[in-house]
C-alpha cells in the first residue's frame, strides 16, 4: 500500500526557494488591475512568467484558506460561504514569480497589509485598493485586496499545485527568453560589472542569479570553440594561448537575462561593436570601453570589451552549461509554459 506523500510534495524538480505563485483574485481581474499588479511585481527585478486565466473552483479555494476553515477558535460561522461568494466560479488570473531565495519576503512586503487601508504607500495594496476590512466585516463578506502571493518555499510548493496542477512535469528551458551575461575579466577588473548589468537592467530585461566564478581554462575553449577552430583567421597570434592568458583563472561574473522572444538580438545590439572603438555611442562597449583593436593586434593578445551575451537560443544552450552548469538547471526551471494559457481550472 503506498503512503501518502508529506504535506505539500506536489511537484518535483522545482527550487520554490526562488518560485513563488501569484493570485490575482476576481476583484482585480473586475477592476481591470491584473497587468499593472504584474508589473509592480515585475519592476522589483522579478521574472513573472505562466500566467493563466482560470476560474477558481469551489476546492482550490477551500485548500488556499485551510488554515482559516480549521481554525475553530476564530473563524465565524459564515466564513466558508464568504469564501465561496468571493472566489467560487469567478475569474482569476494565476502566474509565477521566480527570483532570489527569499523572494517570498519580499513579495509579500510588496503587497502589502491584508486591509488595504492599513497597508504603506508603495505597496500594490495600499496604490490600487479600494476596499477596508471594517467595510468587509460591516458587509459581512471577505476583505477585496486584489492579490496573493506565497507565504514561504512550503506555501509555494502547495500553491502550485492547488493552481497549476500537482505533478506537472517540468518544461524543457525556454532559452527563446533565457540569455547567459559573461562579464569579462576586464569589466571585473575594472568594477564596471555594475554598470554593465544595470545597463541591461535598464532596457526591460530581467537580471536574476549574478554570481562571480573563477574560470577555468576549459570554459573558455568551449566558449570560443569558434576561434580555436578558425585560429588561421588570426595569423600571428597564439589563440589557446590568448585565451588562457584572459581567462584562465581570473574572476568573471556571470547572470541571467530573461525577456521575450527576440531579445537576444535586442542584447547584442545594446553591447555593441566587438571592438569598443566601432561601437556606437549609447552601447555598453562603446560608453565603457577602453580598449581598441588595433592595439590588441599590436600586443598579440585579446580585444578586451567588458561583457558578452547569448548571440540567439542554441548559444543561450550551450553558455548555461559553461557557465553555470548543468547541476544549476534548477535556475531555468519553469513549471508551466510561459505564455499566457486561458483554462478552466
Amino acid at each position: 500500500m503506498s503512503r501518502k506523500p508529506p504535506s505539500g510534495t506536489v511537484v518535483e524538480g522545482v527550487d520554490f526557494d526562488r518560485w513563488a505563485v501569484i493570485l490575482c483574485k476576481p476583484d482585480a481581474v473586475e477592476r481591470n488591475l491584473v497587468d499593472a499588479v504584474l508589473e509592480r511585481i515585475a519592476a522589483t527585478s522579478v521574472t513573472v512568467t505562466g500566467r493563466r486565466d482560470l476560474t477558481a473552483q469551489p476546492w482550490q479555494v477551500h485548500v488556499v484558506h485551510r488554515d482559516l476553515l480549521a481554525d475553530t477558535s476564530r473563524v465565524p460561522r459564515p466564513l466558508p460561504a464568504r469564501i465561496d461568494a468571493a472566489y467560487a466560479g469567478q475569474p482569476v488570473v494565476v502566474a509565477l514569480a521566480h527570483g532570489e531565495p527569499g523572494i517570498h519576503a519580499r513579495l509579500r512586503q510588496l503587497i502589502g497589509h491584508t486591509d488595504p487601508t492599513r497597508a504603506v504607500p508603495g505597496t500594490i495594496r495600499r496604490d490600487l485598493g479600494d476596499d477596508t476590512l471594517d467595510r468587509a466585516l460591516a458587509e459581512r463578506r471577505l476583505v477585496r485586496n486584489l492579490v496573493h502571493t506565497s507565504d514561504d518555499p512550503d506555501a509555494a510548493r502547495r500553491d502550485f499545485g492547488t493552481w497549476l496542477g500537482g505533478g506537472r512535469p517540468l518544461d524543457v528551458p525556454d532559452f527563446d527568453r533565457c540569455s547567459v551575461i559573461l562579464c569579462k575579466p576586464d569589466a571585473v577588473e575594472r568594477g564596471q560589472v555594475d554598470a554593465v548589468l544595470e545597463r541591461i537592467a535598464a532596457e526591460g530585461i530581467t537580471v536574476t542569479d549574478r554570481s562571480y566564478i573563477t574560470a577555468q581554462a576549459w570554459q573558455a575553449h568551449v566558449h570560443y570553440w569558434d576561434l580555436l577552430v578558425d585560429a588561421d583567421w588570426f595569423p600571428g597570434r597564439d589563440i589557446p594561448a590568448c585565451l588562457d592568458a584572459m581567462y584562465a583563472d581570473r574572476p568573471v561574473a556571470i547572470a541571467l537575462a530573461h525577456g521575450e522572444p527576440g531579445f537576444h538580438h535586442r542584447l547584442r545590439q545594446l553591447l555593441g561593436h566587438f571592438d569598443p572603438t566601432h561601437a556606437a555611442r549609447g552601447t555598453i562597449r562603446g560608453d565603457l570601453g577602453d580598449d581598441s583593436l588595433a592595439t590588441a593586434l599590436a600586443e598579440r593578445r585579446l580585444v578586451r570589451n567588458l561583457v558578452h551575451t547569448s548571440d540567439d537560443p542554441d548559444a543561450a544552450r550551450r553558455d548555461f552549461g559553461t557557465w553555470f552548469g548543468a547541476g544549476r538547471r534548477t535556475l531555468l526551471a519553469s513549471p508551466v509554459q510561459l505564455q499566457s494559457t486561458p483554462s478552466d481550472a
